[in-house]
This record gives C-alpha cells, structure tokens and sequence, in this order.
C-alpha cells in the first residue's frame, strides 16, 4: 500500500509533467505563429492561387517537398466547443441567465461574457489567418456576415475559380466602399451602397456554393470527379501525381494504390500506369468521332493496285492509348503501334483498314459525317462496288483508271506547285471525271437484277 509520502512525490512528479506540456505547447505556439507570418509574407501580394498552387510555391521557396509543404499550409484551427456546444450558442445561454440576476452577480455575468467574446474573436483571427489567400483582403472580410462554419467552408475552398469569385466579391465592396468615403448623400452615393450590398450577397452565394457541392456529393463522387478532372488536363498523369494534386481533405483518405483501383471504373485508359482520357464525344457517337478524325489526322486513299486504303494515325503514348481506344470502339481494323516515325522522333501508332467489307462498313456509316475527304470516301465506296459485281463491264477499266486520277487529284488539291501531268492528270478532265460517276448505274443494274430474281 502507498505511503502519504509517495502520493505526494507522485503529484509532485504530475505537476511537473503538467508544467512541460504547457511550455511545450507554448513554444509549438510561438513556432506556428511564426511560421503563420512567413507564409502571411509569401502571399501578401494578393495572387490568389490554387492550393496546389500554393503547396508549389512552398515547396520551391522552402526547398521541401510537397507533403512536407502541405502540412505546413494545413494549420486550420480545431472547432471552439465547449462541452459540445459552440461558442454562440453558450454566449447566448449565459445572456438568457443574465435577465434574472441582479447588482453584482448580474456585472460578474457580463464580465464572463465579455472575456468568452474577447477568446472567441482570437480564435475567428486565426481562422481567417490560416486562410492564406484571403490574408491580403482580411479587413475587407471583416465587413462581410460570416461565422465559424463560413470560415471553415472558406478555408475548405481548394480551386482557384472559387476563390477568385470570394476574391472579386471582396475586391468590388473595397472599391464602392472607398468611392463612398466622405462622398455626401447623393444618387452616386446610393449606386455605391447598391453595389457593395450586391457584393455581400456574391460572397455568400460563393460560401453556399461549398456548401451545396458538400451535401449533394459523396467523398467518392468528389474523388472521382478531382481524378477524371486531373486526367483531362494532365494527359499522360500517374496516380502517384494525382494523389499529390489533391486538396488536404481527400489527400488524407486517399492513396497512390485506391486511384489505381478508381481508374478502372471512370473509362480512363492506362498505359503503362499513365492515364488518359478519351473525349465523351467518342463514345456519343463514335462514326461522327471517326469521321472528324479521319479528316483532321487519317487518310483515304488507294495503291496502283486499286486496293483502297483508310487509316488513323496518332504518335506518342497518348495516340497509344487513343489507338487502342478507337480499335475497341470500333470493332475492327487493325492495330500498328509503336511504329518508327520518319523522323525518328515520337513512336507511330495507326489503326488501319484493309479489306474491302472493313473499308466498306467504316465508310458508309462515317460518310453523313465527313466534311474534308467526303470525296475521297465516295470514290473508294464506288470502287469497291465495281470490283465486287462489276468487274466484266466494259466500263470497268476505264473507270478504275478515272477514279484512280480523282483520288490523287481530292488528295493532292491543295498542295502547291503538285505536279499532277506525271501521273496524266489534267484540270481540265477533273469535272468530266466526276461525272462519269457509275454509282446510278450500278444502282439500275442491281435493281434490274434484283428484280428478275424475284420474278424467277
């Protein structure tokens, strides 16, 4: 059993303990108000920034990494409750008790709630500190209504277009409000209220704009919207990458490993762990998509054999992933990647068609669609026609030699100084090309044909 004298060796012992835990905290304090007035220094130039913005101009200015700069910035004040209870509502309380005291217990009462303002109005002050990129625009805010759970919805705000719409709002009450200053009571003086009470209601639709986005989405809505967001703008980003570009809230309950799992569900391609997203447009209405693309970066064209030819071609490992993409959507062709570009620089990658049935199908479903090569499409869909059902017409030859011609002439038309006479091509047979067209023709011929048949 105990002695007195060892309880009082023990208390003695927790007093001291008690007594470095206060001096500990006191100089974590003094260290985080310091190093709350560098980062105050470092952006007090009213730059408003993003927060990976920031986390960058920490880091570069600091020489530390990014997580490193992270937690730095990451300094919000805890929630002031008290027994579970916020500030207001205690101060409201005690205000309520006030009415049935009297004399000098009714002074001490008001005391107390004097000294529990002053401590709240401390800690808002370092709420908004915290905020670095509204720091250049604090007195400003001052004027605004807010409370804790604002500042905490300020602090939250981790985009740039949000934060320059609280900036702006801010920004345009400091201006009417300086027009105003000693100005007397006149019609310009009421504009001037107008417009900074316009500006009021702009930065609380900001905050409530937080506040909507919260309660409407899930975590995992919010971080599958950052990733897809991310991969948009950053073709080629690893998850790695993604995982340091996020704001504090979801870098904390997210990882390298979970985005990868993510990826799989939110139609992104991955190429050897870098992701890239293909345009929604592409999966709307993938013959549209294939069309466009053909026109910008394809081509349809045929050799001296009369084979027709139609191909993509992209480069890089985002054509990579672009090529593999088009390939499933599409159902066929066939793929060619990584191939050596002429000028050795960027791989090659192509998804081409060759059989007749491939150029035929991707052809007639892509032909409403094209709006440069829509010419060179008709000609290859006339031509593979005539070889299918019409190789004995004593037309045929002469025809394959015209279309042979305009194919050259619809691919070479717009390059200067293009010698057309070394392949016997003359402007001036152009348009009687053209309209020797047999398509008609063959229609009538198929039509008779189909029509005999069913008589038979």
């Amino acid at each position: 059993m105990a002695t007195a004298e060892q309880y009082r060796q023990a208390s003695t012992q927790m007093d001291r303990l008690a007594e470095l835990k206060d001096e500990e905290e006191e100089a974590m304090e003094e260290v985080q108000q310091e190093l709350d007035i560098e980062l105050k220094g470092l952006f007090s130039y009213g730059e408003v920034l993003s927060e990976l913005d920031e986390i960058a101009k920490v880091s570069n200015t600091y020489k530390i990494n990014g997580s490193q700069a992270r937690d730095m910035l990451n300094s919000y004040p805890k929630e002031y409750l008290v027994q579970d209870q916020t500030v207001p509502e205690i101060i409201k309380t005690m205000r309520n008790n006030r009415r049935n005291l009297k004399g000098e217990y009714r002074d001490k009462m008001s005391k107390a709630i004097d000294t529990l303002i002053d401590a709240y109005s401390d800690h808002l002050n370092k709420c908004i500190d915290s905020i670095h990129w509204l720091t250049p625009y604090k007195q400003t805010l001052l004027k605004m209504r807010f409370n804790e759970k604002d500042l905490s919805k300020l602090y939250k705000m981790k985009d740039i277009e949000t934060r320059r719409e609280v900036v702006d709002a801010l920004c345009k009450y400091w201006e009417a409000e300086l027009e105003q200053q000693d100005m007397v009571y006149s019609q310009e003086y009421a504009q001037l209220s107008k417009t900074m009470s316009s500006a009021k209601k702009q930065f609380r639709d900001a905050i409530a704009k937080v506040s909507d986005q919260s309660i409407t989405k899930s975590k995992k809505e919010r971080q599958e919207e950052f990733i897809v967001k991310m991969v948009c703008e950053n073709q080629g980003i690893g998850a790695r990458q993604i995982h340091e570009r996020m704001p504090t809230n979801m870098y904390k309950i997210s990882s390298p490993q979970m985005i990868s799992k993510m990826i799989k569900k939110l139609d992104i391609v991955s190429v050897d762990g870098a992701y890239y997203k293909m345009p929604s447009e592409m999966k709307k209405n993938i013959w549209a998509y294939t069309a466009a693309f053909i026109d910008s970066d394809g081509y349809i064209t045929l050799d001296r054999n009369m084979n027709p030819r139609v191909g993509l071609v992209a480069t890089g490992e985002r054509g990579k992933a672009f090529m593999n993409e088009m390939h499933k959507s599409i159902g066929f062709g066939r793929l060619h990647l990584n191939q050596k570009s002429p000028q050795d620089t960027r791989p090659v990658n192509r998804l081409n068609f060759y059989s007749q049935d491939d150029v035929m199908n991707l052809l007639t479903k892509c032909l409403p669609h094209f709006r440069m090569k829509k010419g060179n499409a008709e000609l290859l869909i006339e031509l593979i026609r005539m070889k299918k059902s019409h190789k004995k017409a004593d037309w045929y030859k002469q025809r394959c030699d015209e279309i042979f011609k305009l194919m050259k002439w619809e691919n070479h038309k717009d390059h200067v100084g293009f010698d057309f006479t070394k392949e016997g091509i003359y402007l001036d047979d152009i348009q009687k090309y053209k309209d020797n067209c047999k398509i008609s023709l063959m229609d009538e011929i198929e039509q008779i044909g189909g029509t005999i048949l069913k008589e038979e």
